[in-house]
C-alpha cells in the first residue's frame, strides 16, 4: 500500500512531464522560426486584424527565435516556419496582410526606411505601415526571419507566409497553396531584371535598353503619352541661354534615373513626381530589383546610326512645336530639339539610348542609294523590296520588261526636310519614285516604236534622268543616275530583230564582197599596167623623137625659104633688066616651094597634136611604133596618120592596143595590096 502510495506521485511526475513539459519545449532550428497560437484567453482580438499584441487568443506578435523554447503546450501552440530565403538572381515582394488600409486609389503600401526588412512587427505598425504590396523588394541573398501571419513573400519558387484575408485566401485555389500565378505574376517577373546585348533574330548580339512603364503615380498630364521626371524646363532653359542643337539633345537624352535608383526607389520615385504610365528614360546595362507590381520592363534595340546614315528624329513628347523651317518651306515643319515635331538637327554615327516609345528615329542613308526596278534586292538597306520590273506597252502593243536602276542622295543636313515632306525612306521610294519612274517609262514607251526604243535606248534612259531629277527636287533629293540594265523583249519582236538583224548582215557580207572584187580588178588593171610600163616608155620616147623631128623639118623649110628669097633679091639686083618679070618668076616660085615645106611641117606636127588628143599619148606612141616597124620591114610604107581609126571600148590603153593589134594583122595579111596614098599632100 506504502509502495503505491509513492509510485502515484512518480506516474503523477511522468504524465506532466510527457504531456506538458516535453510538449512545451520547442527546438527551434537556425533558420526557422517558431510562430505561436495562444489557444484561449479572456480577451479575444478586435477590427480585421490576425496578430495579438496584448495577450488575445490567436497569433501572436512575438517568434521563437532559433534554440531550445519554451511555450506551455497546454495554453500555446507553436508551428515552424522557414526564414524568407531570396536565390541569387531573385527577388522577394512583399505583401502585408496587417496594418492600415490603403489610401483610395493606391496600388502599394508606403515605405519608411525604420522598416528595414518588415522583421520589427512592432515598428511596422507603430510607424503606420499598410496592408497590401509593399514597395521595396528582397534582393537576392536575403535571409531573414519574418512574422508569416504579417507577411506574405512571393518568390520565383514559392510563396513564404500563411494567407489570413479573405482576398487571398480566395487566392489558394484547390490545391490549398499560393503561388505567384495567383496573384497575376509570371515565375519570370520574380527575377532580377538584366539589360546586357541580346540576339535579335538573325542571331546577332545587339545593344538594348530597357523601356520602362509604371503602374503607380499621379496621371500624365493631357495630351502626354510618356512622363519625363521635372518636365523639359530644363530644355527650355538651355534654349533660352542659347545653347547648340548638340547641347539640346546631350541633355534630353541624359537620365534621371539617379533620382530613384533606376525605379528601385518607388518610394523616390513617387516623391520626385513621378507618375504613371510610360517612361522617358530608359534603364541601360546593368541589373534592377524591380517590383513587378509597379514597374515592368520591355527590352529593345539600341538606337544604332551606322557610318554612311544619319537619323532624323520625331518627337512625340516634349514642349510644344515651333516651327523653325522658315516661310520657304511649305511641305512640313521643324522644330529644335526638346520640341514636338520633327527635330532639325539629326541625329550621326553613333549609339543613342532613345526610347522608341517617345521618339521615332528614321534611318536616312546619306551616302548613294542604289533602287533596284527588278528581281533583285539591295541587301544593304531593302528599301527597294516592293519595287518590280517595269512593264510597258510600246506603240505597237509590244510588252516590254525593263530592269532599271536608279541611284540617289541625300545630304545629311537636307534629312529632316526630306523626312517632313515624306514621312519616311520607305515612303519616297513607294509613293514618290515608284509613280515617277514607271509612268515616265509607261507613256515613253506608248509614244514610241518598239524598234525606236532598241535604236534609242540612250536617249530614253538621258530624258528618264532629267525627268526624275525634276520630280525629286522638289523633295530636296539628288538624283545620281538611272540606268537601263535589261530589256526583256517580247518573243514576236525577238523573231523581227533576228531576221531584221541577219538582213542587215547579208547586206554587209555583200557589200564587201563587192569590195573585195573592186579590189581585185584594180589589182589587175594595175598589174596590166606594170606590165606594159616598158613597152609605153619606150613609146613615148618615140613620140618625142617624132616631135623633134617636126619641129626640126619646120624650121629648115623656113629657112630655105628665107634663103631662097634672099638670092632672088640679090639676082635682081645684078639683072636689072629682066627684073620686072624674071624677079617676078622667081619670087613666086621661092614663096610656093617654102609654103610647100611649111605646110608639111605644119601638117606633120598636125597631125601628131591631133593624134595625141584623139587617142591620148600612149596610142599616138603605139601607133608611131608600127609604122617604124613598117618601114623596118622594107614592105608597104604604113602612113603617119592611118585612113582608118581604130578605137577600143573607153578610149583606155588596152583597148587601143587591142585596135592597134588589129591594124597590124590586117597589114601583114595585105601583102601585095596597091600601096596608100601619102598623107599630107593637101
Amino acid at each position: 500500500m506504502l509502495g503505491a502510495l509513492v509510485l502515484l506521485p512518480v506516474v503523477a511526475v511522468g504524465v506532466v512531464l510527457v504531456f506538458v513539459v516535453l510538449p512545451s519545449i520547442h527546438r527551434i532550428g537556425p533558420t526557422e522560426v517558431g510562430l505561436v497560437t495562444k489557444r484561449f484567453s479572456g480577451r479575444k482580438l478586435t477590427g480585421d486584424d490576425p496578430i495579438a499584441f496584448g495577450g488575445e487568443a490567436g497569433y501572436q506578435a512575438e517568434l521563437l527565435m532559433p534554440g531550445l523554447r519554451w511555450k506551455l503546450n497546454i495554453l500555446f501552440s507553436v508551428q515552424k516556419f522557414p526564414w524568407v530565403q531570396i536565390p541569387a538572381g531573385e527577388i522577394g515582394v512583399v505583401i502585408a496582410q496587417i496594418g492600415r488600409p490603403l489610401p483610395i486609389g493606391a496600388k502599394s503600401a508606403a515605405y519608411k526606411p525604420e522598416f528595414g526588412n518588415f522583421t520589427d512587427l512592432a515598428a511596422f505598425l507603430r510607424l503606420g505601415g499598410q496592408k497590401g504590396v509593399q514597395r521595396p523588394v528582397l534582393p537576392p541573398g536575403t535571409l531573414v526571419p519574418m512574422h508569416p501571419v504579417a507577411f506574405l513573400v512571393l518568390t520565383r519558387s514559392q510563396v513564404y507566409g500563411i494567407p489570413v484575408s479573405p482576398e487571398i485566401e480566395q487566392k489558394t485555389g484547390k490545391t490549398g497553396q499560393l503561388s505567384p500565378e495567383a496573384f497575376g505574376l509570371k515565375p519570370e517577373k520574380l527575377q532580377v531584371v538584366r539589360i546586357q546585348p541580346q540576339p535579335n533574330e538573325h542571331g546577332e548580339q545587339v545593344d538594348t535598353i530597357g523601356i520602362v512603364t509604371t503602374y503607380e503615380g499621379d496621371p500624365l498630364e493631357a495630351g502626354d503619352i510618356a512622363s519625363r521626371l521635372g518636365g523639359f524646363q530644363d530644355i527650355a532653359a538651355l534654349e533660352r541661354a542659347g545653347d547648340a542643337d548638340s547641347k539640346l539633345i546631350e541633355a534630353i537624352l541624359s537620365s534621371k534615373n539617379i533620382l530613384h535608383n533606376n525605379y528601385q526607389d518607388f518610394e523616390k520615385f513617387l516623391q520626385n513626381g513621378g507618375k504613371i504610365g510610360l517612361q522617358h528614360d530608359p534603364l541601360l546595362y546593368g541589373a534592377y530589383t524591380l517590383n513587378p507590381f509597379l514597374v515592368s520592363v520591355e527590352m529593345v534595340p539600341m538606337l544604332v546610326v551606322q557610318q554612311g546614315q544619319t537619323a532624323v528624329v520625331k518627337a512625340y513628347i516634349g514642349l510644344p512645336t515651333e516651327d523653325t523651317s522658315g516661310a520657304e518651306f511649305k511641305f512640313g515643319s521643324l522644330v529644335k530639339p526638346g520640341h514636338r515635331g520633327i527635330w532639325e538637327e539629326p541625329l550621326r554615327t553613333g549609339k543613342y539610348p532613345i526610347n522608341p516609345r517617345c521618339y521615332q528615329p528614321v534611318i536616312v542613308p546619306t551616302s548613294i542609294l542604289t533602287l533596284n526596278w527588278a528581281e533583285a534586292v539591295s541587301q544593304a538597306h531593302n528599301l527597294d523590296k516592293n519595287l518590280s520590273q517595269i512593264v510597258a506597252k510600246s506603240r505597237e502593243g509590244f510588252v516590254f520588261k525593263i530592269d532599271l536602276q536608279v541611284q540617289i542622295h541625300v545630304p545629311d543636313t537636307k534629312a529632316p526636310r526630306v523626312i517632313s515632306i515624306v514621312g519616311s525612306m520607305q515612303n519616297l521610294v513607294n509613293e514618290v519614285l515608284q509613280a515617277a519612274v514607271g509612268n515616265h517609262f509607261r507613256d515613253k514607251l506608248q509614244s514610241m516604236e518598239a524598234v525606236t526604243f532598241i535604236e534609242k535606248r540612250q536617249e530614253v534612259q538621258v530624258a528618264a534622268m532629267t525627268h526624275i531629277s525634276e520630280q525629286l527636287r522638289d523633295y530636296e533629293v539628288e538624283t545620281r543616275g538611272v540606268y537601263i540594265q535589261d530589256v526583256e523583249l517580247p518573243a514576236e519582236l525577238v523573231v523581227v530583230l533576228r531576221e531584221r538583224e541577219i538582213a542587215k548582215q547579208q547586206q554587209a557580207t555583200f557589200a564587201q564582197q563587192e569590195a573585195a572584187q573592186r579590189s581585185r580588178t584594180s589589182m589587175e588593171a594595175a598589174k596590166g599596167t606594170a606590165d606594159m610600163q616598158a613597152q609605153l616608155a619606150q613609146a613615148q620616147v618615140n613620140v618625142t623623137i617624132e616631135q623633134q623631128k617636126a619641129a626640126a623639118k619646120k624650121a629648115q623649110a623656113e629657112g630655105e625659104a628665107a634663103f631662097t628669097e634672099r638670092m632672088g633679091q640679090a639676082k635682081g639686083n645684078a639683072r636689072t633688066a629682066e627684073a620686072a618679070g624674071e624677079a617676078s618668076f622667081i619670087q613666086r616660085t621661092g614663096e610656093a616651094r617654102g609654103a610647100e615645106v611649111r605646110s608639111v611641117g605644119l601638117a606633120r606636127a598636125e597631125s601628131f597634136e591631133k593624134q595625141k588628143v584623139a587617142l591620148g599619148p600612149q596610142a599616138t606612141a603605139l601607133l608611131n611604133l608600127a609604122e617604124a616597124i613598117g618601114k623596118i620591114a622594107g614592105e608597104v610604107k604604113v602612113p603617119l596618120m592611118p585612113h582608118t581609126l581604130i578605137t577600143g571600148g573607153d578610149g583606155g590603153a588596152v583597148p587601143v592596143l587591142s585596135g592597134v593589134g588589129s591594124a597590124l594583122m590586117q597589114f601583114l595579111e595585105a601583102k601585095g595590096a596597091p600601096e596608100a596614098p601619102p598623107a599630107g599632100k593637101g
